[in-house]
């Protein structure tokens, strides 16, 4: 049987074990939220020996050259040594500037990390608010305008990360993880083109700062972003959508609940076979956008789309 050392721990796994799996059941408390290779909140560092890794693409060839894998896509086949990751050694500190609700689920959460950190719109970020609890989080924020890191946290359930997040305050420290570049961006190529961006809950965070980014670049095409909600109380953004539609003219927003939406969908129109579609929220309502989309005549290498996966 493969050894699995972490630190002074020393596991006995069976060969073709997860490693992830073998971690937390060898007691070692590795934060993971998605096991798809996607949150990037199970990042380990190989010490010693190589696991057989399921999806190497999901890491950027650096942080594999630094020996960074991740844990739910990885089978021990030998023997092992790795480090999970620190964030307090790893991790880059942010200073807790702004707190709000905006909306009763939603937390406005806004982050200034001790350096400059390079990003663009449609990205997400590992957050660390404590040693052992990690989510990654959709930046609504723009390099260009905001001094800030801004995310917003869905709160409607109850959960390690949300939990510990109701009861930071301003000046509190939290640590930064991984950046990631998910599917969601804006093009300066686009710029004459239909832009459709469907949002459904927070997902509406990384469409915003696309948005935002679009309209800098003085997108030139239509824009129709339409956000779902399970209550009017959860249009988190409406005064911000709604100021921004008065400024730009080929901006249309559109509010629905989950009981509008099938009727809004229906009324959706191809009126250009250059439309793109960026596309952002839980799996099931994305599913719902993309095949709407599609039968609507909109093929789908033109539809980008970026899911929240639940913890399983």
């Amino acid at each position: 049987m493969p050894e699995l050392r972490v630190g002074a721990r020393q596991l006995q796994v069976a060969s073709q074990s997860n490693l992830l799996d073998a971690l937390l059941a060898g007691g070692v408390a590795v934060p993971y939220s998605c096991r798809a290779g996607s949150c990037h909140a199970c990042l380990v560092r190989c010490v010693a020996g190589e696991p057989l890794d399921r999806l190497p693409e999901a890491l950027a060839s650096d942080k594999r050259a630094e020996g960074w894998r991740l844990a739910c896509q990885c089978q021990v086949v030998g023997d092992l040594d790795v480090e999970p990751f620190d964030p307090q050694r790893d991790g880059i500190a942010a200073q807790v500037v702004g707190l709000d609700w905006p909306s009763p689920q939603v937390l406005r959460l806004r982050l200034q990390p001790a350096r400059a950190l390079r990003y663009q719109a449609g990205q997400h970020l590992v957050l660390w608010i404590a040693d052992n609890i990690a989510r990654p989080y959709s930046l609504a924020s723009l390099p260009s305008e905001d001094p800030w890191l801004e995310f917003h946290l869905d709160c409607r359930l109850p959960g390690a990360f949300c939990d510990a997040a109701r009861r930071l305050q301003l000046g509190d420290g939290l640590r930064l993880g991984e950046l990631r570049g998910g599917a969601l961006h804006y093009d300066a190529d686009w710029q004459a083109r239909p832009l459709w961006l469907l949002a459904a809950g927070t997902g509406l965070a990384p469409l915003y700062g696309v948005l935002r980014e679009a309209l800098r670049q003085d997108h030139q095409g239509a824009i129709r972003l339409l956000h779902v909600a399970h209550e009017p109380t959860e249009h988190y953004l409406a005064s911000e959508l709604r100021a921004l539609a008065a400024q730009h003219a080929n901006l249309q927003v559109e509010l629905v609940t989950a009981a509008q939406l099938p009727a809004a969908l229906a009324e959706l129109r191809l009126v250009s076979r250059q439309t793109l579609a960026l596309l952002c929220g839980h799996p099931e309502t994305v599913d719902g956008f993309a095949r709407r989309l599609y039968m609507a005549g909109l093929p789908r290498s033109q539809m980008f789309a970026d899911v929240f996966l639940t913890r399983t």
